[in-house]
């Protein structure tokens, strides 16, 4: 008598078919994909785009807000200013209270440069939310801010 096989083939099927977390991450590769396509010419990747657009404040950023708009670590979002910074686009400072804490803004290259790819975010994001036709962009929305 053979033992059933804890691991069949129709489990794989359940997962690729059922699995929340693979759909969320193939839809954000996706999507992902479309931006970095769209924001190519303005030299930035739709993760710089999002970082740059989070530092659009009137007063500049503390680390720790930035992170947390953008669900990242601190250790990531310095390693993604890297490049920013050195290419003019965003400024790093220390607090003026705090030595200890940096602040993060925008330079006038920076604004210049977010200004420029905003018409194309605008032009990628009203195809994408074309194909979301049920239950709707808005909902869907509402739905990926509820898991995050």
């Amino acid at each position: 008598m053979s033992t059933p096989d804890p691991l069949p083939f129709s489990l794989t099927l359940e997962v690729r078919d059922t699995c929340l977390c693979l759909h969320l991450q193939r839809a954000a590769r996706a999507v992902a994909r479309r931006f970095d396509i769209a924001l190519r010419p303005f030299g930035l990747t739709n993760g710089q785009f999002s970082l740059l657009m989070s530092l659009n404040r009137p007063q500049p950023a503390d680390m720790a807000s930035v992170a947390a708009l953008l669900a990242m670590d601190r250790t990531t979002l310095t390693a993604n200013l890297k490049p920013l910074e050195r290419r003019g686009l965003v400024a790093v400072a220390a607090d003026a209270t705090d030595r200890r804490r940096r602040r993060l803004g925008l330079t006038p290259a920076g604004r210049a440069t977010l200004a420029a790819a905003v018409p194309a975010w605008r032009e990628t994001h009203a195809r994408l939310d074309r194909l979301v036709d049920d239950p709707g962009p808005e909902q869907l929305r509402a739905a990926l801010r509820a898991l995050s």
